[in-house]
């Protein structure tokens, strides 16, 4: 795709509440919408932006103030070249498009801009622009109360449009992947009690209940769980060490045990072997790097760290 570029960035809001989301985005004949139902229409054409204010400042008992911020989000929507880029979003995803110059004035009074091209919720490699991916000092403009208004995360948008890292992002990838390195090592200085332990810590953060003793010696099981809002129970075999065997055999203790839903094996030096070896729900294996990974997601470095020390 040619890069994303823009004259200007404007966010727009289609319709109270989004009413005409669907139909601007989705629709047969995608576009820009206004609202803002006057006579003026003639006048915005021409750019009569004085007489525009004076209806707007005579009209509902509006301020001043508010007149000329109604005015100005109308001039936009009729002056903005067609490098602009208008944004806006639907179904928790950021959409993007260019509009036509063109203004047409509907039955109803509102005006549309058809868009050149429809509107689009990917970026520049095809990947989609989900909100819960991007900025949150970006996606805030989403609350704005108006219809129009202009985008502080200019830069950071483009750079997401275009699929261009994000220069803080690729330092914290990078420490972050330093750290879960680091953290793999410490795991295989636990002792295998600690290590059960920690086991029963980052499952516990979680969401799952242990319903067995820690510790308790039993064929098969070091923990027992419960998952309280879906009532899956899981067995849990927690080994310092372990080969693909002894993987096996547990599996099949599990399949004959027919009151756990999922069983997960985890061990912190497997065997060449073992540690390539690919399972499939409701059967998981955890080592190596995935095992750091959910250390430090549970937060429990610290106590790592304390531990392994």
């Amino acid at each position: 795709m040619k890069r994303i570029e823009a004259s200007n960035v404007r966010f727009i809001k289609l319709g109270g509440k989004g009413k005409w989301e669907a139909d601007c985005i989705e629709g047969s004949d995608p576009c820009i919408r206004l609202g803002f139902r006057s006579k003026q229409h003639r006048e915005s054409l021409l750019g009569d932006w004085d007489a525009v204010w004076k209806y707007w400042s005579t009209t509902g008992g509006k301020t001043k103030g508010k007149a000329t911020e109604f005015t100005n989000q109308v001039k936009a929507f009729y002056t903005l070249d067609e490098k602009t880029l208008w944004i806006t979003f639907y179904k928790r995803k950021l959409y993007w498009c260019y509009a036509s110059k063109v203004v047409t004035e509907m039955p109803d009074k509102t005006r549309v801009r058809r868009t050149l091209r429809p509107w689009s919720c990917l970026d520049a490699n095809g990947n989609p622009l989900l909100i819960d991916n991007l900025s949150g000092a970006f996606t805030k403009v989403q609350g704005f109360r108006g219809t129009i208004c202009s985008v502080d995360q200019e830069t950071y948008l483009l750079k997401r449009l275009n699929g261009e890292a994000i220069q803080e992002i690729e330092d914290a990838v990078i420490l972050l992947g330093e750290l879960e390195s680091v953290v793999e090592r410490l795991i295989r200085c636990l002792g295998w009690k600690d290590f059960e332990l920690l086991s029963d810590l980052f499952f516990t953060r979680a969401g799952w209940q242990r319903i067995s003793s820690l510790g308790r010696t039993q064929k098969t099981i070091d923990l027992e769980l419960l998952a309280p809002v879906t009532g899956k129970r899981a067995l849990v075999q927690v080994k310092s060490q372990a080969d693909l065997e002894s993987f096996w055999k547990y599996k099949a203790d599990f399949e004959s045990m027919m009151q756990y839903d999922e069983m997960y094996f985890i061990v912190h030096s497997p065997t060449p072997e073992l540690s390539e070896h690919e399972t499939e729900s409701p059967v998981f294996l955890i080592t190596g790097s995935r095992l750091a990974k959910l250390v430090v997601s549970a937060g429990l470095v610290d106590w790592l760290i304390l531990r392994a020390g």
